[in-house]
């Protein structure tokens, strides 16, 4: 993108009647757009996104209640609304809808059997937990399928067929990638060693260069590739099952051999907005579906206007109206409604869901055992107290058991033939006699009641006739399985199964919500299944105490198979509210669950590190939720520019990142002012306390070093932190405050704000457009009154002002070399410094060779034992200097150097501390 422009070309659009409108020219030029996105400093909580803007109002066009406007009764309340610069280059939108492709027919060219090799390079989510499909030709709903490169959950993954009508695929675990990247699948059909062999690369753009993911992927024996008769798509829809892809498509290719024949080339970055075909390099015409676009903008804001404030001189003349978008969390953050447990969010999902009662109420609740399925009524319960146990994950507070309390339900009729019941429990230990638990009265079957018993003897499971005869019983007797039934939150759940012959499996079958551990009880009653007519239950003292709810009864039959877990597995994982679950995990599981409410994904892998661990997800709002991720694994919760949306970009992407902005400090226009380092202690934390929420507490504390909390001039002085965070278990505190105080002792200035002028310096504009909250930027060569060392910083935030002849961005800024963190066998960040090291006599400002003492240890490595690890850099009084040989087998040694690499030359006394100016961090 060329700069200035005469003047900049911003476009301000209103979703007016589900369509965009341009208003650009009713956006007043006197009052720059003013965006405001990220965090405001280091220390700051998820804020919304901003827009400020005036619209001309002389025609009364922007008052929502004027019916002469054109727009009357189409803006209002969080009216949307987009800006937007020109982008570096055209692009093909595709928002995941069945509409949103693009197409060329199938034609003989594409009908490749032999290798193959798929290319696409996209802005996308490449991590999202739903399937997005990217490139091929496929068509499993009339078996049609040939080959496909799709994403799932952070994998890559190339399917084929060799007949059309089953698939074989391969896969690997996506690397951490910039949102603007390529991919690529190559197909050997025939290796050469019987078998076929798939790779997988990734380069940042079409042009290379191609990095290799994992290892070559292959088996034997040979195979090839079914010549269909499905178009070849970019974002395919006719790939039943797979979601075609969200984001943006920049080229696509498919190449006959690896390295090939160029048989299709989809290229977007030069066609004009708008373009609804073209016929490409390779002769292939491309057309696109409704909801595909090609878009030629590059997008600062996207967000709501709630607000229409009327304002007008005395005159009344000038008639305009100041207005304040913003993005998704103002909007989330004005509901206070929590989200509801994850059982009694999960539960009503279940396709075959007959009949549910959460049991979730308080005593003064209108009504009691209420049930969210449409048609069924509340349950009897009696004799409990309400809301008094709330030590199950994913429950809010259940009853408890008094004795003589009773339960009785309804179950509405159904003409589907086998049954599961099921319940949450926690019992704190076995009766002394045999006592009932649980009764099911069946109808249309031999048998009529099924009952489960326990005492410390034994768990009895019997079923009975009409009449009131057994027809089976069977008691079991396991001291581990006894002692698995109480002492714990469980989920009972007995259900029938058609064992053949005539026979009904019946079985019962207990799980710790946290260990997983089932244990079965099944007796064979010659009988049909039946259907559930009614549960009931009467308890007597020896069972008071015992919590319970979420009870639920289906249509879906075991397999008949004893000791075989039920068929309806809803339960799984909400019911300890997905205890254990990762960071980025729980981010994808509520961007399914809340897709009506906000567009969430996460940005970062769980693989091959997994994002941090977390505790139960407990009823609270959406975005106290979010908070709480963000909270516990460390990274950055921000909303989206392109779209209405929240991004939560895991730690661990953070770390070691390339620089995305170079600037330099000596550039014209690259770094006007204000560049002002900041010495505070706004950051500073030495003494940090981190809580499991319902575990143990540890306490980091930085005892000695110039950020210590030793009293000046030692250290400091104490600055503590006590927080408590949701975790999976009680490893996790001590790391965690750790990295808190590491981060809170970094002994470097802060630049709050880094400015640049893109009117200034327009070589700028397409580095800065592809940069994102939390990336890192580097100002090298800066004033000779600061330190010599380069300026790294992330971007946590930033102000933009878009005038008509001025484009500036004010980013929010903190420290970046804290997150570069050991990579085992890097030559730089693979480097573990000593526990201290010294000058053992003082050098003048030119000498190469120096003494140093290392204590207590270890000595630094030789350059005869190890002449590949030099050289390497260490700092001494602020001075760089290179290691080119080390010499001596004590601590005592000699180093060959070069000095002033950073630019400073001066001498240097005897004691003063030498340290690897890039030592190597743990990470957390």
């Amino acid at each position: 993108m060329t700069f200035p422009q005469t003047p900049l070309d911003v476009r301000v659009e209103l979703g007016i009647g589900g369509a965009w409108t341009d208003v650009t020219a009713d956006t007043y030029t006197r009052s720059p757009i003013t965006i405001t996105r990220g965090a405001a400093d280091e220390s700051s909580s998820l804020e919304h996104s901003k827009c400020e803007l005036e619209f001309n109002n002389r025609l009364g066009k922007y008052s929502p209640r004027n019916p002469l406007s054109p727009y009357y009764g189409l803006i209002g309340r969080n009216t949307p609304v987009r800006v937007s610069v020109p982008a570096t280059e055209s692009y093909l939108q595709v928002d995941g809808s069945a509409t949103s492709y693009a197409r060329t027919p199938d034609t003989a060219a594409l009908d490749i059997t032999g290798d193959i090799d798929l290319r696409v390079e996209a802005t996308c989510d490449w991590y999202a937990a739903q399937g997005q499909a990217l490139v091929g030709k496929w068509n499993s709903g009339t078996n049609q399928r040939s080959y496909l490169l799709r994403l799932l959950n952070g994998l890559v993954i190339l399917n084929w067929s060799t007949a059309g009508t089953s698939s074989l695929f391969a896969q690997q675990y996506l690397p951490q990638l910039p949102r603007r990247a390529a991919i690529r699948a190559t197909l050997d059909v025939n290796n050469g060693a019987g078998g076929f062999s798939v790779a997988f690369y990734w380069a940042p753009s079409m042009a290379g260069p191609w990095t290799q993911i994992g290892n070559t992927v292959g088996t034997t024996p040979t195979t090839s590739i079914y010549s269909g008769t499905a178009p070849l798509e970019v974002a395919p829809i006719a790939a039943t099952g797979v979601p075609p892809m969200r984001g943006i498509v920049h080229r696509a290719e498919v190449r006959n051999g690896i390295n090939g024949t160029l048989v299709a080339d989809f290229d977007a970055r030069a066609k004009p907005a708008g373009s609804t075909g073209w016929t490409d390099s390779a002769g292939r015409v491309w057309t696109l579906g409704a909801g595909a676009a090609v878009n030629d903008r590059a997008y600062r804001f996207t967000g709501e206007i709630s607000s229409w404030p009327a304002r007008w001189d005395v005159s009344g003349k000038d008639v305009f109206v100041p207005v304040e978008a913003a993005g998704t969390t103002r909007r989330l953050g004005q509901g206070k409604k929590a989200l509801e447990s994850t059982l009694k969010r999960r539960v009503p999902s279940a396709p075959s869901l007959l009949a549910y009662w959460p049991m979730e109420e308080s005593e003064t609740a209108d009504t009691l055992a209420y049930s969210p399925v449409a048609g069924v009524e509340p349950l009897t319960l009696s004799g409990v107290d309400w809301a008094a146990d709330d030590t199950l994950g994913g429950s809010a507070a259940l009853p408890s058991v008094k004795a003589g309390a009773a339960l009785s339900a309804r179950v509405p009729g159904t003409t589907a033939t086998g049954w599961q019941a099921e319940w949450v429990y926690n019992l704190s230990s076995l009766p002394p006699v045999q006592t009932e638990v649980l009764r099911l009265g069946i109808t249309g079957a031999a048998m009529r009641t099924v009952i489960l018993y326990v005492s410390v003897s034994a768990i009895r499971l019997e079923v009975l006739a009409a009449d009131g005869t057994a027809l089976a019983a069977l008691n079991l007797s396991n001291a581990d399985a006894l002692a698995a039934f109480a002492g714990k939150w469980n989920r009972l759940t007995l259900y029938s199964g058609d064992k053949g012959g005539g026979e009904t499996l019946i079985t019962a079958t207990w799980r710790d919500v946290t260990t997983n551990v089932r244990w079965y009880l099944g007796t064979s009653p010659v009988t049909g299944q039946g259907r559930i007519a009614s549960v009931s239950a009467a308890w007597d003292a020896n069972l008071e105490g015992m919590a319970l709810g979420h009870l639920a009864v289906f249509t879906t039959p075991g397999t008949g198979v004893l000791n075989a877990p039920p068929a309806t597995l809803i339960y799984d994982g909400a019911d300890d509210g997905f205890f254990g679950e990762t960071a980025l995990a729980r981010i994808n599981r509520l961007g399914g669950e809340e897709a009506a409410t906000v567009d969430l994904v996460g940005r970062g892998s769980d693989n091959p590190a997994l994002s941090t661990r977390l505790g139960p997800q407990r009823p609270d709002t959406l975005l106290a939720l979010l908070e709480e991720i963000q909270e516990a694994d460390g990274g950055i919760l921000y909303e989206r520019q392109d779209r209405p949306g929240l991004v939560y970009r895991d730690r661990k992407s953070l770390y070691n990142q390339p620089a995305a902005l170079a600037l330099n400090y000596n550039a014209t226009g690259e770094v006007p002012p204000p560049l002002e380092p900041v010495e505070d202690d706004q950051r500073l934390r030495n003494d940090v306390t981190v809580t499991r929420d319902g575990g143990t507490s540890a306490r980091s504390v930085v005892a000695t070093g110039p950020m210590s909390v030793q009293p000046p001039p030692a250290g400091v002085g104490p600055y503590d932190e006590a927080l408590t965070l949701s975790l999976y278990d009680d490893s996790q505190p001590g790391p965690i405050a750790q990295w808190r105080t590491h981060l809170g002792t970094w002994d470097e200035a802060r630049y709050p704000t880094v400015s640049i002028w893109l009117h200034a310096a327009p070589h700028l504009i397409d580095d800065v457009l592809a940069m994102d909250i939390g990336d890192r930027l580097q100002i090298s060569n800066p004033p000779p009154w600061l330190p010599p060392d380069t300026i790294d910083q992330h971007m946590l935030g930033y102000t933009e002002v878009l005038d008509q002849f001025d484009w500036a961005l004010a980013m929010n800024c903190a420290p970046a070399r804290p997150w570069q963190v050991g990579v085992v066998e890097d030559p730089v960040l693979g480097r573990a410094d000593t526990d201290g090291c010294t000058l053992t006599s003082g050098i003048n400002a030119g000498a190469t060779s120096v003494a140093v003492t290392s204590s207590p240890g270890p000595r630094w490595i030789t350059s005869s034992v190890f002449p590949a690890m030099f050289p390497f850099d260490v700092t001494v009084g602020g001075e760089v200097m290179r290691v080119t040989a080390c010499t001596g087998t004590g601590l005592a040694q000699t180093f060959t150097v070069t000095r002033s690499v950073n630019g400073v030359a001066k001498a240097h006394a005897a004691g003063t501390r030498l340290s690897l100016t890039q030592p190597m961090r743990a990470a957390l």
